[in-house]
């Protein structure tokens, strides 16, 4: 290979490397927290709801509700919030559907895994991009808890 085209190679990689540290300081301190909750998000939902809503939300064939598209997801966020840690009994109807399975509590969660697990779930099926932080999950657990 020529040396100006190695010149020219090592010159757009320089370049991407600026693009890349370029767009991402202009990214807020906000978005860069809700990707870090995301992130987390994503490891905790796999290991203690995918196994039931499966990993890509979409239920199990009628015994378990699906997040993916749900209304009850959209209508209902302090709900899931508190179902994600205290559990869930009795009928819920989720897209017309009506489901009535246990899902067990969570009470090895903290207040944070709870707000990195919710901010992953509305982020990938909720059309709801905000960060529920884990301030706002404690408050809102413990209303749930009496």
């Amino acid at each position: 290979m020529p040396q100006f085209y190695k010149k020219r190679i090592v010159c757009y990689a320089v370049f991407s490397l600026f693009l890349v540290v370029a767009f991402s300081s202009c990214q807020s301190d906000e978005e860069t927290k809700r990707q870090k909750y995301i992130t987390e998000g994503i490891l905790l939902y796999r290991k203690n709801c995918a196994n039931c809503h499966q990993a890509d939300g979409a239920g199990l064939a009628g015994l378990y509700p699906p997040l993916v598209n749900s209304d009850y997801l959209r209508a209902n966020k302090n709900a899931v919030i508190c179902s994600i840690r205290y559990g869930q009994q009795g009928p819920i109807k989720v897209n017309g559907k009506t489901y009535n399975r246990v899902m067990p509590p969570q009470l090895q969660l903290s207040n944070l895994e709870v707000a990195e697990i919710t901010t992953y779930i509305y982020s990938q099926w909720g059309n709801d991009k905000r960060l529920i932080t884990g301030k706002a999950a404690e408050a809102l657990l413990a209303k749930c808890a009496e």
